[in-house]
């Protein structure tokens, strides 16, 4: 039984998936807090229905990678190439998964539902099949990935969105919060997916994918990664900008971006795996505390 549940943590990419649930939660927050109401119900549904909907996206990945996974050292022992888990039984958990998760989600509004079912047909359908053929996969896969933060702030709104009283405050609830909130993980992605495909370069090309800007690993990929990272220092006015925060989260968010830009520099003048490890590991540091300074900030804007 425990190895069964290990298999299928694997084949949802548990911890990925958490990472997800986490971003759309402290969306949630901020939605919440700018209505001045949180329902706990509500993000119960957001924290389920986010976490089924991502494992099933995660699990249909693994199911069409299936032939390219055995080829690859990461992912040959995983349950479907190694033979663990049958593909019928992957197939249904994913449907379940999905079908549960949107189901869930639709008890939010029916915003959350359209972008829990647009990102994973995005993931699956249209980002896999693409990691073969172009790097242009990193961009498409950027898409999805930055959708999280959508649902969970879309989803702290009431079931109907019509009832919902903003006044000359709906051109920031409606458009400014969620782009800044789409925008600060879709820039992130870059760098850390680019430092994931350069150390990962070589057991990527077993199994014929190439996610490089140039796919190689080359300086002019290396300028990309660093070019991407010093993006997120920019990124770091935009809340300021907009009136959705305070100088607060301008000096934190400016430090972070500037100690991710200096890391990805570093990688730049070294081009080693092990220096775009540590470009990875400074994007994971990154993104939970921005969001949550985000959060903390724009509490402090909204009730001061």
């Amino acid at each position: 039984m425990k190895d069964i549940f290990t298999d299928i943590k694997e084949l949802i990419k548990f911890r990925l998936t958490l990472t997800v649930a986490f971003s759309a939660s402290i969306a949630f927050l901020i939605g919440s807090k700018f209505q001045d109401q949180f329902s706990l119900l509500n993000w119960i549904y957001l924290t389920l229905g986010g976490f089924l909907v991502t494992g099933s996206a995660s699990a249909f990945n693994e199911l069409i990678e299936v032939d390219i996974d055995k080829l690859m050292v990461r992912t040959a022992n995983r349950p479907l190439p190694a033979g663990r888990m049958a593909t019928g039984k992957a197939l249904v958990i994913s449907i379940i998964m999905g079908l549960l998760g949107i189901s869930i989600l639709s008890k939010l509004n029916f915003i959350v539902a359209i972008l829990s079912f647009i990102s994973i047909i995005l993931y699956a359908v249209v980002y896999t099949p693409l990691k073969t053929k172009s790097p242009v996969a990193v961009f498409v896969g950027a898409i999805p990935g930055a959708l999280p933060p959508l649902l969970g702030y879309f989803g702290s709104f009431s079931l109907k969105l019509t009832d919902i009283q903003v006044e000359d405050r709906a051109w920031l609830a409606f458009v400014i919060i969620p782009f800044i909130l789409f925008i600060i993980q879709f820039i992130w992605q870059f760098p850390h997916f680019w430092a994931i495909a350069w150390f990962s370069d070589e057991d990527y090309r077993r199994g014929g994918i190439q996610l490089l800007p140039t796919t190689k690993k080359d300086k002019i990929s290396a300028w990309i990664i660093f070019l991407s990272a010093f993006l997120m220092i920019p990124v770091a006015f935009l809340p300021y900008y907009y009136g959705m925060g305070t100088l607060i989260f301008v000096v934190i968010a400016f430090l972070g971006g500037a100690y991710f830009s200096y890391v990805a520099f570093r990688h730049l003048l070294l081009m080693t795996d092990r220096s775009a490890k540590k470009v990875m590991f400074a994007s994971l540091l990154y993104l939970p505390i921005i969001q949550l300074s985000l959060l903390l900030d724009f509490s402090l804007k909204l009730y001061k």
